[in-house]
């Protein structure tokens, strides 16, 4: 997630990311390589030598948190946190409150990250960047390969014994992620950043035949592939934490709530309230990012008061399903 590109190692502060129909449209990621246990591609999974760099405003970045804080290896991999806006410099190491500074390299904006790793780089700097200290240079600024490489080649250094990718559901999971990218993960931003009527109209349609679909799903099973929280979970999770609280008003996803379902409402506050997630939850951060950030969506760049959500209250999902 982030505005601006750099080219030729040079930034330029703009957003560029439509078609000729008005459609939103999300460039892939560009650094793709792979840790591993044995060290067999190149980066081996060792303690102290990667770094993680992420906002708490980006769904994106948070997955990595979640796995990260889940698996039990934050003395493993090391973090920094952005500001929450974003100004004509994109991304930037601030000192407010929730923000961690760049303490392995010195930088002040994520762009100089990239150059870092490529003094010509040309693409976006984007959230969340995996940096490999060893040898100075970004391994992976793909979410769901970063999560994937956090829960199944750290396993000798997590304190916690859990496994997100059981090798019983590989294939469901993965097709559960695909799933729910484009309509949902993806589709909020589809829906919030066209600039036309029929891109949103086709972009919000998909997005709320998707919920009502999962709704369904999750009526007849306690998580998306079956009876235990896996990837796919966490995925959707963090879209709908940001749902009611930013994509409903400003990107005008405002067909239903999520509070409105049943089944998707009690599903996100069982996720929240799993040891450790909430740590990775800044709604302050959350709001400020999407109302002060995107002004051709907000120009007045004025934040809501609320809505008032209780995360905490209690679910229903062991009492359905025990």
């Amino acid at each position: 997630m982030g505005l601006g590109i750099l080219k030729d190692g040079q930034w330029i502060s703009r957003r560029d990311q439509e078609d000729s129909e008005g459609k939103f449209i999300r460039p892939s990621t560009t650094f793709r390589n792979h840790i591993t246990a044995d060290g067999s591609s190149g980066f081996k999974a060792e303690a102290g030598r990667y770094h993680l760099y992420i906002s708490w405003a980006c769904p994106w970045a948070c997955r990595t948190a979640i796995i990260r804080q889940l698996k039990g290896l934050q003395d493993v991999i090391g973090l920094s946190v952005v500001a929450a806006e974003i100004d004509q410099n994109s991304w930037e190491f601030g000192d407010e409150p929730g923000c961690i500074p760049d303490t392995v390299n010195g930088t002040q904006y994520l762009w100089q990250l990239y150059l870092k790793a490529d003094p010509n780089y040309s693409g976006r700097v984007t959230v969340p960047v995996l940096w490999d200290i060893q040898n100075g240079t970004i391994v992976n600024n793909e979410s769901r390969e970063i999560i994937r490489m956090f829960d199944t080649e750290f396993n000798a250094f997590a304190k916690q014994n859990i496994n997100f990718y059981p090798e019983h559901l590989q294939k469901v999971i993965d097709e559960t992620i695909d799933k729910i990218y484009q309509p949902i993960n993806n589709g909020v931003y589809r829906a919030g950043f066209a600039t036309t009527q029929s891109a949103y109209d086709e972009a919000v349609t998909e997005l709320f035949t998707a919920l009502d679909y999962w709704e369904k799903v999750l009526g007849n099973q306690r998580y998306l592939c079956g009876n235990q929280i896996t990837e796919a979970d966490w995925c959707m999770f963090t879209t709908l934490f940001r749902f009611d609280v930013v994509y409903y008003v400003h990107f005008k996803c405002n067909l239903r709530r999520i509070v409105d379902y049943p089944n998707l409402w009690n599903y996100l506050k069982e996720l929240y309230q799993q040891p450790g997630v909430k740590e990775t939850c800044n709604l302050d951060h959350i709001k400020r990012h999407y109302y002060r950030s995107h002004p051709q969506v907000n120009p007045t760049r004025i934040v809501p008061k609320g809505p008032l959500i209780d995360f905490d209250a209690p679910h229903n999902r062991d009492k359905i399903f025990t």
